[in-house]
């Protein structure tokens, strides 16, 4: 009996030290690939793990078959609907994935057994930076690349100067997030909107076959073009003499039609006899033949320096005078373009200075469209003050005298407010850039 005793209580003391850490549950979860997951990576809840990969498989179909051993006996045994994300703890690194465990509804009551399955539906396997790569051909790609280093280059020493100039984004936001709260106003009809929206879609879905031979026969279309590139030069270089010219022709061609406006109206009223008239016109018609073949040739005629095509072709080119130098008023000076860049460099302080000051004007404009703004009970207009020519006095209306319309005028009225703070416009909403930012931010509007 004594030895038995031994031994039953070695026994316990074997099975309380060599008793694994959680209860003996798994399941198998199938991902399209694995996502460069190692055994021993985490499964976690919310952020907290409670279990770990212990198998990393490949079924016959080609799918990854992962070995989740759940530890935590709170989470044992998992219910039907459970989906497994694969996520990264950080870009930095490669074997730092785990599996993030979604958790259907309480509603949910079937259970998944152990060595259950959690099938290809209810999984996502991560996406690397380098799948997003791959998607792009090998030119989009050396252009990203490109882009990057001109970010790398562009920002390069000036991290300082980027952040102060990005606080000027503030007014923007401030305007962008009350776009975005007046388009909210009214969320029945941009519903309505986007369903419409929705709907239009559809139509268009149900003549795919109609768009794709519409886009087959713009395609040929514009292979015919494009085959036909050298006279299609020539006539573009053609048209800019040809504009030109049928401006001028469709001006005199108003005044024309001005002038037949009378012999409409005239007319009207004598209609059955205007065949009688346009056989009294065609004469007036075969008469003009001469002239307007004088006038063709005016135009364009064959030869060098005789028409009026080349006429225009020998003016002084454009790109001399916008790209320069050039020659004027007996000094060499700096084309159009390179001078409009300097005078945009020198304006560079005004406009820093006047960008805080866009919501204001933007707000200015505003008070054009409506006289109010529109909330949950319909439409609340903005009371301000106004100065008329009529006056309170013991409860009746009275006209001010002429003589006391401008003292009383300078007692209602703020003048002078030629140095208001970004904001002011709106009561509370005033705001300065930077302390030092050279404005009174005592002025704004009458009221409180």
């Amino acid at each position: 009996m004594a030895v038995a005793a031994i031994v039953l209580a070695l026994a316990a003391v074997g099975y309380v030290l060599l008793k694994p850490g959680g209860p003996d549950y798994a399941v198998h979860a199938r991902f399209q690939n694995a996502s460069q997951l190692v055994k021993g990576d985490f499964v976690q809840v919310a952020g907290a793990p409670i279990g770990k990969i212990t198998n990393i498989d490949l079924t016959p179909d080609g799918q990854a078959d992962i070995t989740l051993k759940i530890n935590d006996s709170t989470y044992v045994p998992l219910r039907q609907g459970t989906k497994a994300v694969i996520r990264q703890a950080s870009l930095s690194g490669v074997a730092n994935r785990y599996v993030d465990l979604q958790l259907p509804p309480g509603t949910q009551t079937q259970k998944i057994a152990d060595g259950g399955v959690i099938d290809q539906t209810d999984t996502t396997s991560a996406v690397d930076l380098d799948q997003l790569f791959n998607t792009f051909d090998p030119k989009t790609r050396r252009a990203l690349t490109g882009l990057i280093r001109g970010y790398s280059t562009a920002y390069g020493g000036r991290g300082a100067a980027a952040n102060e100039g990005f606080k000027y984004l503030n007014p923007s936001l401030a305007s962008s997030s009350r776009l975005f709260r007046e388009l909210n106003y009214d969320t029945p009809m941009f519903r309505r909107f986007v369903l419409a929206s929705s709907k239009l879609v559809t139509d268009v879905a149900t003549r795919r076959d109609d768009l794709a031979g519409l886009v087959d026969h713009l395609a040929t279309t514009t292979g015919a073009i494009g085959r036909q590139k050298r006279a299609l030069a020539d006539a573009l270089a053609h048209l800019p003499p040809f504009m030109r010219w049928a401006n001028t022709t469709f001006v005199d061609l108003r005044a024309t039609l001005d002038d037949l406006t009378p012999l409409v109206n005239e007319s009207k009223p004598v209609v059955p006899k205007l065949r009688r008239f346009m056989a009294v016109l065609r004469p007036l018609t075969h008469d003009a033949r001469p002239t307007v073949r004088d006038l063709a040739s005016i135009i364009r005629k064959p030869g060098r320096d005789n028409d009026l095509v080349e006429l225009t072709r020998s003016t002084v080119p454009l790109k001399h005078i916008a790209v320069g130098p050039v020659n004027r008023n007996g000094k060499q000076r700096e084309g159009a373009l390179p001078a409009s860049a300097k005078a945009l460099e020198q304006a560079v302080p005004e406009i820093g200075y006047a960008r805080p000051y866009a919501p204001d004007l933007t707000g200015w404009f505003d008070d054009f469209s409506h006289s109010g703004v529109y909330d949950a009970l319909g439409g609340a207009s903005r009371a301000a003050p106004h100065v008329s020519a009529f006056a309170a006095v013991n409860g009746v209306l009275t006209p001010i005298p002429p003589q006391l319309r401008e003292p009383a005028f300078q007692q209602l009225a703020s003048l002078d407010q030629r140095d208001r703070c970004p904001g002011a416009i709106e009561r509370g909403a005033m705001w300065k850039p930077t302390p030092d930012f050279p404005c009174n931010d005592k002025e704004g509007p009458e009221g409180k």
